[in-house]
């Protein structure tokens, strides 16, 4: 017998920005069947109530499943499918592959930052179907969308990553990425901010991108500064996608440093300019703090930076740079050097921009 689940009198929100009204949702199997009021003696022909699992939700919401677009969930959707941490939050979707860096397609023992956010022993996927295999095997709660990282691309095509991608290295990252495409992904991300991708010109991602706009896929870029040259990365990443005919996605967006402090009032008139004529949206942290690799270039003795893992000292996650420091008794940007590999959350932002950003609606 198929279950069917019929969820009565919530404050039932469509997701379409349409206001809220208390209503009923009837679930049978994995589908949707009715969205209404009163559904219990509106029941679909063949299904009696005395078949149908109710429960009561005054007092609550009724929403569609949310989507966390901007995850680093490519390997623990692997390795805890059961995703409490999404589910509990009623989260249903993720999209993977954020910031140039995704499991696919590349194979590697060890990977080298910024690779090693996604972990060490992660990198064994040659294409996008042998993960989405993966994916079916592990059998994930939530449902999973692939974006390929040009960081990754370029580890697996470019020798010399301090430099722009060769002629011949470029085409064969479109090569890769157009199977990728073929395969299911959707889409493509860069992580410019990066060293590891910081000397591709615009024009090598613009090239990816339009292997992607044949496709119908998106472009998401974690900005090449989201500090003093804000301005002119949210020009390239607008122009990027211009020209390549894509829609456009702001990473996590964010004005970092005090120096920066305020300049969103800056920042979303532009996206509001550059999306005039182009699809863009942005996604957004509800917090003041950032979290990627440790850097030793975003540790300036002004900010707090939090450790959030280290291979050599897993002792120190928890601990600020500062306090360490003083343990230690050397400078914070020693300590970043002793603690590699490693990961840290940066408190970078300013409340007031993150209201900013969050209110806009432009912001998914």
């Amino acid at each position: 017998m198929t279950r069917a689940t019929l969820l009565e009198n919530g404050l039932v929100v469509d997701g379409t920005g349409a206001g809220g009204w208390i209503g009923d949702v009837l679930l049978v199997g994995d589908r949707i069947a009715a969205v209404g009021k009163d559904l219990r003696h509106q029941l679909p022909e063949g299904l009696r109530l005395q078949e149908v699992s109710c429960v009561d939700c005054s007092g609550l919401a009724i929403t569609p499943g949310f989507i966390d677009v901007h995850t680093h969930d490519d390997a623990i959707v692997l390795k805890h499918p059961d995703m409490l941490p999404k589910v509990s939050q009623g989260i249903t979707t993720v999209i993977t592959g954020n910031c140039g860096i995704s499991l696919a397609p590349f194979v590697v023992k060890k990977p080298e930052p910024p690779l090693n956010l996604l972990g060490a022993d992660s990198f064994r996927f040659d294409s996008v179907e042998s993960y989405e295999r993966a994916l079916a095997a592990a059998q994930p709660a939530v449902n999973v969308a692939v974006l390929i990282g040009h960081t990754t691309l370029r580890f697996a095509c470019v020798g010399d990553l301090t430099r722009p991608a060769s002629a011949s290295e470029l085409d064969a990252m479109c090569a890769l990425l157009t199977h990728c495409m073929e395969g299911g992904a959707s889409g493509l991300s860069s992580g410019l901010f990066y060293e590891e991708a910081f000397a591709a010109p615009a024009e090598e991602v613009v090239r990816l991108a339009q292997v992607v706009s044949r496709f119908g896929g998106v472009y998401s870029t974690h900005l090449r500064s989201e500090m003093q040259a804000i301005i002119e990365a949210l020009h390239e990443a607008g122009d990027t996608a211009f020209r390549a005919g894509v829609p456009l996605i702001i990473s996590h967006h964010k004005c970092a440093g005090p120096a920066n402090w305020g300049r969103t009032q800056e920042t979303l008139p532009l996206i509001e300019s550059l999306a005039s004529r182009q699809p863009v949206a942005m996604d957004v942290y509800p917090y003041v703090a950032g979290s990627t690799v440790l850097r030793e270039d975003l540790v300036d003795g002004v900010i707090d930076v939090l450790v959030s893992w280290s291979t050599p000292h897993p002792e120190m996650t928890g601990r600020t740079l500062a306090s360490i420091a003083a343990e230690w008794g050397v400078d914070q940007k020693t300590v970043c050097r002793r603690l590699q590999p490693g990961g840290a959350c940066y408190f970078q932002m300013h409340e007031d921009d993150v209201k900013r950003v969050i209110a806009h609606p432009l912001t998914m």
